[in-house]
């Protein structure tokens, strides 16, 4: 087994990517029937409830990401994938409910300039504290490797002073 299979894990079992596409299919029927009978315009009981509380937990999935950057905790790459998402989110949704005139222009605004730029940065921190992982599991494995060569090493040459000495015999 060469060293870059011994280090690949497979962090799902096999059925999640077929049952996901199975998923993604079946909801396309959704999507279009929601497009045909869902109104162009709708007023919302709870609309400032909706965004504050969406932002507050976009803040707290950026303060999550920033706490674990600092600390070099790997799980960096799920709180700044779950970021990446919100931000895109946020902006689409932001463009979206957002009426014609100077409103509008500011959320297009702070969605190119702001939030997708942000959730891009996000998804980079994500794929580099991957990469970083899969290198370190690498270099433990080389490692253990070594390790392991050197204490056979050590047993063997144990055994052949052993053997030697005459202690060996029993």
């Amino acid at each position: 087994m060469s060293e870059r299979e011994a280090t690949k894990v497979k962090t799902v079992p096999w059925w999640v990517g077929p049952a996901f596409a199975l998923l993604a299919l079946g909801t396309v029927p959704w999507v279009v029937f929601l497009a045909v009978t869902l109104p162009r315009h709708a007023t919302f009981a709870h609309y400032r409830g909706v965004w504050v509380g969406f932002d507050t937990a976009l803040v707290v999935v950026l303060a999550m990401t920033a706490w674990m950057a600092w600390r070099g905790r790997p799980y960096v790459a799920l709180s700044s994938t779950a970021a990446a998402t919100m931000l895109a989110v946020d902006a689409w949704f932001d463009v979206m409910t957002t009426p014609r005139g100077h409103g509008l222009f500011l959320s297009w605004l702070l969605a190119v300039l702001v939030e997708l730029p942000l959730a891009g940065i996000c998804l980079w921190i994500a794929l580099h504290a991957e990469m970083v992982i899969e290198n370190r599991v690498v270099l433990l494995s080389r490692r253990v490797r070594r390790a392991e060569a050197r204490a056979a090493r050590r047993a063997e040459e144990r055994a052949a002073r052993a053997e030697r000495t005459g202690q060996g015999r029993p």
